[in-house]
């Protein structure tokens, strides 16, 4: 049976610019980190994204080492891409990276116009598709000059293989100097993607600033900390959860009877706003302007459900963000 998206959707998303361009994302987007490999069922992924896009996620993000294994992520996306949504490419911003390690030899990992060229010609291949929407430097490289680095990218887009190019993980040094180069080459920084959560703050030393000022947009990924903050490890670890497979981001020791005491805190702030715990941690994130989306992982159609009900409620009180501080501080 074909798949015909919801006719309401655009309705059922808010929409925020990204930086000054002329970009609009999605509140929330859909992150293909976990979930979308070949150790998942594709059938389920499938039906993740149709949900995300009935609720006008428009945004897909992806990266060539997305699995697992690596590179699976793209292939099942770009499957699904052909069965599921091959009238609905120009509703779509679609979005993958390069900078870790995808093949053996010194030219498949880093930053090098060589390996940024050659995976992203890979990625195309792996969806099916002629160009992707942003392109990312998923990290520094330090060997590397910057230059020829931010060169690759300009070219990228004047091949017609990306419309627009991003940074992740760059501190606020190192975004600076990148923004700086784009600009210069005459292909500005679209987007930031950082990773960002309530356990997670270093962007909010410049970087967050820096972002306004150059008028980039910014993603944040990992707002839930690998699923961390969410009411899943309230009692402990799962054996269905994350931190249970070995393959997880999220690690058995970071359960601490410590940290499941701070999370039943934060929990019990979440409840007093009429949310679950990782909803008020996306609201968290998005209760701040600078931000232009959340990316956000779901492993079940119904998880994804969840996490957009944050959109609900995105105000917060002086007296709330005092406690989550206090909180997060004990």
């Amino acid at each position: 049976m074909s798949y015909t998206p919801h006719s309401e959707r655009y309705q059922k998303m808010q929409y925020r610019r990204c930086g000054n361009s002329g970009i609009m994302l999605p509140a929330i987007s859909l992150g293909l980190w976990h979930n979308f490999g070949h150790v998942d069922q594709l059938e389920n992924s499938s039906n993740i994204l149709k949900l995300a896009f009935d609720n006008g996620i428009t945004h897909f993000d992806l990266a060539n080492n997305y699995g697992p294994p690596p590179g699976s992520a793209e292939e099942n996306f770009g499957k699904l891409l052909i069965r599921d949504f091959s009238g609905y490419r120009d509703e779509l911003i679609i979005s993958t990276k390069a900078g870790y390690t995808m093949w053996d030899g010194p030219y498949g990992d880093w930053g090098s116009k060589k390996y940024l060229v050659s995976s992203l010609n890979q990625s195309l291949k792996r969806m099916n598709l002629d160009y992707v929407d942003i392109f990312y430097h998923h990290r520094p490289d330090p060997i590397t000059p910057l230059e020829e680095t931010m060169a690759a990218l300009d070219l990228i887009v004047r091949q017609g293989k990306a419309l627009y190019v991003g940074i992740s993980n760059y501190k606020p040094e190192e975004a600076s100097k990148a923004i700086s180069i784009l600009k210069e080459l005459g292909t500005p920084c679209l987007i930031h993607q950082p990773k960002y959560s309530m356990y997670e703050r270093w962007i909010e030393d410049g970087l967050l600033a820096l972002l306004k000022t150059e008028g980039v947009g910014c993603i944040p990924f990992s707002p839930l900390a690998q699923g961390l903050l969410t009411d899943k490890y309230l009692s402990g670890v799962p054996d269905d959860s994350r931190a249970a497979k070995a393959h997880g981001a999220l690690q058995k020791e970071q359960i601490t009877p410590e940290r499941i005491a701070q999370l039943s805190k934060l929990n019990e702030v979440a409840k007093s706003r009429g949310q679950k715990l990782a909803q008020m941690a996306l609201s968290w994130i998005l209760k701040d302007e600078g931000i232009t989306s959340v990316l956000v992982g779901a492993s079940r159609p119904e998880q994804l459900a969840d996490s957009l009900k944050c959109l609900e409620n995105t105000d917060f009180t002086p007296i709330e963000l005092e406690k989550i501080e206090d909180i997060l501080a004990s």
